[in-house]
């Protein structure tokens, strides 16, 4: 169900299991002064949620932040089809039968009449079945509401989450701690970009975090990401 986070902003949140593990997925909502709704990570959202989001407005953009986060994207654009599909790089080649309609690189300077900033986080890396892959992940800072919103960049597992999430996140370091998870430190190669990318991130003016696997991390945010993140790159 749709849950409402600060003045034009909401999520909606579903189960989610990765390698076997719950970790929980979640869409992010934001409504443009226009009063259009763009839609961050799409997810699996049924016939209720689909009247409570058309009681906020008309979903006019989808936006495929990475190349792991389209699962849902056709069945989104099948609800919404007037709505225009922004992707990152590469996800024409991975899913060509999805109808992009822009490439995230052709707007980010210019989103939504800097409603919503919008950054590549170069040189971030994943481990998955065949070997090291790039995320290609934009990551967006909602400026009215001071949110930092992202996918796979971050992570956040707290008592929410069951007790197995909950230990391997201890075991791994990452229990209560918003940062990037032992996979992508080791996949990761060029911790140079990826530093020049978390330093323009904290230029950005952001209290709160969004991410799309973990727990919202509601203050103190900009602390965290920026520790989570000397965890990554200086050990």
């Amino acid at each position: 169900m749709l849950r409402e986070i600060d003045c034009n902003l909401w999520v909606v949140e579903q189960p989610f299991k990765y390698f076997g593990l719950e970790v929980g997925t979640r869409m992010t909502l934001v409504r443009l002064g226009t009063g259009d709704l763009v839609a961050i990570s799409p997810i699996k959202i049924d016939p209720a949620t689909i009247e409570q989001i058309a009681l906020l407005g008309e979903v006019k953009y989808i936006i495929a932040p990475n190349l792991y986060h389209h699962l849902f994207i056709q069945n989104f654009q099948f609800i919404y089809p007037q709505a225009q599909l922004w992707a990152t790089s590469s996800l024409a080649k991975k899913r060509p039968d999805l109808v992009i309609d822009i490439p995230i690189a052709e707007r980010q300077n210019s989103m939504f009449d800097g409603e919503i900033d919008c950054l590549l986080f170069d040189g971030f890396q994943t481990l998955f079945l065949n070997g090291y892959t790039p995320l290609n992940e934009y990551v967006f800072c909602h400026q009215s509401s001071r949110t930092l919103i992202l996918t796979d960049t971050a992570f956040y597992f707290d008592e929410s989450f069951v007790p197995l999430t909950q230990l391997i996140a201890k075991l791994t370091g990452g229990y209560k701690l918003l940062r990037p998870s032992p996979l992508e430190k080791l996949a990761t190669r060029d911790k140079q970009a990826v530093k020049k990318a978390v330093d323009r991130v904290l230029e950005w003016d952001f209290d709160r975090v969004i991410v799309a696997h973990g727990s919202i991390v509601e203050t103190n945010g900009k602390e965290q990401f920026k520790s989570g993140y000397d965890w990554f790159l200086n050990t």
